[in-house]
């Protein structure tokens, strides 16, 4: 099952896609968190809203939004190779960090950043090496508390298409404070079209994860690619790291990370960074995933940073 949210005069509604690419209301239902709440309504609402088909639109003139706005979004690090490249930018001698196989480490990232598959993205504010990041997003979709990892696989609801934009030169100079990355990852997270239920992915399990092709282009140029089982962590391993000594409830995302070549950065710490020239206004940027659907975000001009100045200084 595959539920989206579009734009209607009334604001936005859910919707679930038929077998002709139709999109047929949820009627009534805005909030997809909500839905997952009540163990089992989504199914049902769903499958009424396709006997009834009381308000159907065709998935092409439809204003599509983020199928969900999560409460908190968690992004991880699970492609070895990723991480490979990313520290080599910093350090052409850097190798994995022992802590990648020993901890599913993520950092927590701004829920209000985002914003819709085909949604206009603003370089963020100082920025000049602005950067995309290909990923896919698990939904939890029941609370829990210290799961283990087969617990956690059961409070998984659901999958999306990540495209987490990213601002390079901002987050490496915050995060010589040891803190961060923050508003290196403030200014846009873009959703795919679809929230795409577990069962639908059934077919596909691999390893810890499943045999999804991955690939984002700009303007038209394919820049990278991978599969989705080449995380070395699992989704549940990811929820259930999460909920360690605290809890995930319905609608927490929980971000796979960038996966092998999925971003600008990792290629210039494999290649120089002449290799990729970084983003700018105009730029198309756009992302697939099998089954999930993919994402297109043009760039557009950043506003002005404003001045902020220390109360003390040295």
């Amino acid at each position: 099952m595959k539920i989206a949210r579009r734009q209607t005069d009334n604001g936005p509604t859910l919707s679930v896609l038929d077998a002709n690419d139709e999109l047929v209301d949820l009627r009534g239902e805005r909030d997809l968190a909500s839905l997952l709440a009540d163990d089992g309504k989504l199914h049902d609402v769903a499958e009424h809203a396709l006997a009834e088909r009381h308000s159907v639109t065709s998935s092409a003139d439809a204003i599509l939004l983020a199928p969900l706005d999560p409460p908190t979004f968690r992004d991880f690090s699970t492609f070895p190779e990723h991480t490979e490249g990313i520290v080599k930018l910093l350090d052409p001698g850097a190798t994995i960090p022992d802590e990648f196989w020993q901890i599913p480490t993520f950092y927590f990232s701004n829920p209000y950043a985002i914003i819709g598959p085909f949604a206009d993205v603003p370089l963020a504010p100082s920025c000049v090496d602005f950067d995309f990041e290909l990923e896919v997003g698990a939904v939890v979709g029941a609370a829990g508390r210290d799961l283990t990892v087969d617990e956690a696989a059961d409070h998984i609801a659901g999958y999306v298409v990540i495209n987490d934009f990213s601002a390079r030169d901002v987050q490496f100079r915050e995060m010589r404070m040891r803190l961060g990355p923050a508003k290196g990852k403030d200014t846009a997270t873009s959703l795919g079209p679809y929230f795409v239920t577990a069962d639908e992915l059934s077919s596909r399990v691999s390893g810890p994860s499943f045999d999804l092709r991955m690939e984002v282009a700009v303007n038209g140029e394919k820049i990278g690619g991978d599969t989705l089982d080449h995380m070395a962590w699992s989704f549940p391993a990811l929820a259930a790291y999460a909920s360690r000594g605290t809890q995930v409830r319905p609608g927490d995302l929980l971000g796979s990370g960038t996966c092998r070549s999925g971003c600008l950065a990792e290629l210039w710490g494999r290649h120089g960074r002449g290799s990729r020239p970084a983003l700018r206004p105009g730029d198309v940027v756009t992302t697939s995933v099998d089954v999930l659907g993919g994402t297109r975000n043009r760039i557009v001009e950043s506003v002005a940073s404003q001045t902020i100045t220390p109360w003390r200084s040295t």
